[in-house]
């Protein structure tokens, strides 16, 4: 079972790229966007819902298994983050590069509340302040679409 939440927890060994390991897995979540962007909002969110929960579960363990809290090669919550970032945005060239670039800068700067969802225990605090970052990016990249709509 370690070995599973371990593969799950680097996206499938994304996590292991010697350089930006976190962007190798955002990376990861644009090209699992790219294979569903024009599945319905509900596949959309059930798929986000899954990779969320598994990566709770994963991350925990693969924190044990590094034998740190947030170890650089669990990448599973850059995945659930571009993911939310990019939901139901279409599937052309822009969106895809400023969703990118987007959720890449804040979940780097962590605007509040995320940083302070790192503290939450276990595999939650590894997840929850991608998700807030990827939903930041989310809004940020509708209210783009919906202010430059020929951009998108």
């Amino acid at each position: 079972m370690n070995r599973l939440a371990v593969f799950l927890a680097t996206a499938g060994g994304a996590g292991y790229v010697p350089v930006a390991p976190g962007t190798a897995g955002s990376a990861v979540g644009v090209l699992l966007y790219l294979l569903t962007w024009k599945w319905t909002l509900t596949g959309q969110f059930a798929l986000l819902l899954a990779i969320s929960v598994l990566g709770v579960w994963a991350s925990h363990q693969a924190a044990r298994h590094f034998g740190r809290e947030d170890p650089g090669p669990v990448v599973i919550d850059e995945v659930a983050g571009q993911l939310l970032t990019l939901i139901c945005a279409g599937g052309s060239a822009m969106t895809l590069v400023l969703g990118f670039l987007l959720f890449r800068a804040l979940d780097i700067v962590k605007p509040w509340p995320a940083r302070r969802f790192e503290d939450l225990p276990g595999g939650l605090g590894i997840m929850a302040d991608d998700l807030m970052a990827g939903f930041y990016g989310r809004a940020i990249l509708m209210a783009a679409a919906s202010l430059a709509p020929a951009w998108f």
